[in-house]
């Protein structure tokens, strides 16, 4: 009988230790998960309450302030990027002694700071800047000296890294939505006017000139607005450019052996002020008028401003626009 009650006993001390433990593991598990998401907010606080952050572009990394406030914007890519996005920069570039004509309403009120081959470091230096949105054209002494006044990105020039340099901007903004969405609308326009060219343009050797201190330039592939035409709207590329360094001279008599069948050719003052007569004297030249393009009137003079980089949100939406108008038939 004891031995009976004793099992007795040990079974319902041994059913009471099991349910406990159930219950603590139960209870284990609840405030684990609660731990977890207190955790999850705890970071997101943290990162929002920190005073500076990091960003990786293009592959490496650069620390600036939590939020970023004020920014220069100390090349033309970073500029015409700012106006895409509606960014105020407290510095810009200036050109002539002014903030340059096509971007003067969106940069208004901005603080200028030297051209574009020397901004000046005491300027910038007064504006307090949180971060310089300087350019990949630069020297490594240029770059030296802006680092020690703020971070300073040297934003690319390169036409094909334009989608980086959208979202990086927009990321320091806190307009990165912003920036996919110009992306994704760009794309689609694109993709569009490609399906259109296929049967109107896709035969067209179309070549992209700029003249520059009297002289013309073509580009490689990948540089200026050339991407757009080559990559973008799927237009075959002419062999001249194919081989063509980034920017390369290219002779009056070179341009009558490639007679391309559409000429874009831009022309800005102020890139040749030792040549102020050079477009007419191009335009008026017998071998330039004896041209494919020229005779089929399809030599297009500055379709989009004459000094837009064309590697940037602001130049592609624009001279996609304008080329689609010109070539779709």
């Amino acid at each position: 009988m004891k031995k009976s009650v004793l099992f007795s006993i040990a079974a319902i001390l041994i059913i009471s230790l099991v349910a406990c433990g159930n219950t603590s593991e139960g209870n284990l598990s609840d405030d684990s998960i609660e731990g977890t998401t207190n955790a999850s907010d705890t970071s997101e606080e943290t990162k929002e309450n920190a005073t500076e952050i990091t960003i990786t572009y293009l592959g490496e990394e650069y620390t600036v302030p939590n939020p970023v406030e004020n920014i220069v914007a100390a090349s033309l890519e970073g500029m015409e990027d700012a106006a895409a996005l509606g960014i105020k920069p407290v510095g810009v570039l200036e050109v002539a002694g002014e903030i340059p004509e096509y971007l003067a309403k969106d940069l208004e009120g901005a603080t200028l700071i030297g051209d574009k081959t020397a901004p000046n470091a005491e300027v910038i230096l007064t504006l307090d800047p949180d971060v310089i949105i300087g350019t990949s054209k630069w020297g490594e002494e240029t770059m030296a000296q802006l680092n020690k006044i703020a971070t300073t990105l040297p934003y690319s020039h390169i036409s094909t890294n334009w989608k980086e340099n959208l979202l990086t901007l927009g990321e320091l903004a806190g307009k990165k939505d912003e920036a996919q969405q110009i992306i994704d609308d760009y794309e689609v326009k694109a993709n569009e006017a490609k399906t259109s060219l296929a049967n109107s343009a896709d035969d067209k050797e179309v070549l992209v000139i700029r003249i520059r201190g009297g002289l013309m330039y073509i580009y490689s592939p990948d540089v200026y607005v050339n991407p757009i035409l080559y990559e973008d709207l799927g237009l075959k590329v002419p062999e001249i450019v194919e081989n063509a360094e980034q920017q390369q001279e290219i002779t009056l008599e070179t341009l009558s052996e490639v007679d391309p069948d559409v000429i874009f050719l831009q022309f800005e003052e102020a890139e040749n002020l030792d040549a102020p007569s050079a477009l007419d004297d191009l335009l008026e030249n017998p071998v330039f008028s004896n041209l494919t393009a020229s005779k089929n009137d399809e030599v297009y003079v500055n379709t989009i401003a004459p000094l837009a980089q064309g590697g940037t949100a602001w130049s592609k939406t624009r001279f996609l626009d304008a080329a689609v108008d010109k070539l779709v038939k």
